[in-house]
């Protein structure tokens, strides 16, 4: 707590007004950059482009921007892979989000003829968990090393498009 009140420039008896530990400190850390994330993926939804085009921007967003927050900063990457149960507990309303994201996209891509989707739930949640679960290696760049994002992509796409019974539209 010295090193947060001196970071912060306040004083430790102030951030104790505020905050009982340093996980709490922790938590509203990591529940405003998930807010700071679930912004920019409602920003991408809406966005005036192809349900196929806001998958692949939905995914890349989200593992790009975990990626940032976690590197940004020493003590965040090591707590965030310390005590990662801490971040899921307080990650729940940002995941029933990124679902709900998903359930749109999907349906508007349904609704237009791109997606051959029969059980648009269960795809976004398949979609939430495969992101999730490719968040550490992306992080540590385990996947795609030496692939720039313009030669990722479209591997990405054809993977992606396949799975939803639909060719690539150019």
């Amino acid at each position: 707590m010295n090193d947060i009140a001196v970071a912060s420039g306040k004083g430790r008896r102030t951030l104790y007004t505020y905050f009982k530990s340093k996980e709490d400190v922790y938590q509203a850390v990591i529940e405003s950059e998930l807010e700071r994330l679930s912004d920019k993926m409602d920003e991408v939804a809406n966005m005036k482009i192809r349900p196929q085009d806001k998958i692949l921007e939905l995914i890349y967003t989200h593992l790009d921007m975990i990626k940032e927050t976690v590197m940004r900063n020493g003590n965040l990457r090591a707590a965030f892979f310390r005590n990662i149960w801490m971040v899921e507990k307080v990650r729940k309303n940002f995941d029933e989000d990124e679902l709900e994201i998903f359930r749109k996209v999907y349906s508007e891509g349904k609704a237009v003829g791109e997606f051959e989707v029969d059980n648009v739930d269960l795809v976004a949640e398949i979609t939430h968990y495969c992101i999730k679960g490719l968040e550490v290696p992306y992080i540590y760049g385990r996947i795609g090393h030496g692939l720039t994002p313009e030669t990722s992509k479209p591997l990405v796409a054809k993977f992606v498009y396949g799975a939803l019974g639909k060719t690539i539209i150019k």
